[in-house]
């Protein structure tokens, strides 16, 4: 069980804080809920106490996790699934995982592919999303700014993608 002030990831929305615990009467049945707040964005989410591990909720990653995560994006390599509707739903099973590794793994197919054909709108929001989700954790945890942390992400992913053959 989380507590207030607990610093942690929603799976689709990233990284925030527990900023209160709150009970409510929905439908008839009294809930305990988690009041999630997103540092960057505002989005408040109420999360229900005894759902959040189903959810994926998870404490951050420390900032030493956080720089080996950076060191090793530059070797995850790309997938190169021509299907489109396959991709998608790949890349949308590895974002609901909650896993950094996986979601990074998404950020940097998506700008690899964007780098070499371009995306489908639905892929372009998939990539902004992801890219989010890394970045509101990256940044919380390492303490630093946003667009700082955004500049080494990008590097990072770019880094050995320049490299590799065009799907």
């Amino acid at each position: 069980m989380f507590r207030i002030g607990d610093l942690v990831v929603h799976p689709m929305h990233g990284a925030g804080v527990i900023d209160d615990i709150v009970r409510e009467r929905v439908a008839g049945s009294t809930k305990e809920y988690y009041v999630f707040k997103m540092p960057m964005g505002g989005l408040v989410l109420k999360i229900p106490t005894e759902n959040s591990q189903a959810i994926g909720i998870r404490p951050v990653i420390t900032a030493e996790e956080a720089d080996a995560l950076l060191n090793a994006v530059s070797s995850i390599k790309p997938e190169h699934n021509a299907n489109w509707n396959k991709r998608y739903q790949e890349n949308l099973l590895r974002l609901k995982s909650g896993d950094l590794y996986e979601v990074a793994q998404v950020v940097k197919g998506l700008m690899h592919r964007d780098a070499v054909r371009g995306l489908s709108t639905g892929e372009r929001k998939m990539l902004h999303s992801a890219k989010q989700i890394m970045l509101s954790e990256l940044a919380l945890v390492l303490e630093c700014d946003y667009k700082a942390v955004e500049m080494r992400l990008d590097r990072a992913m770019m880094e050995k993608t320049a490299a590799l053959p065009k799907p």
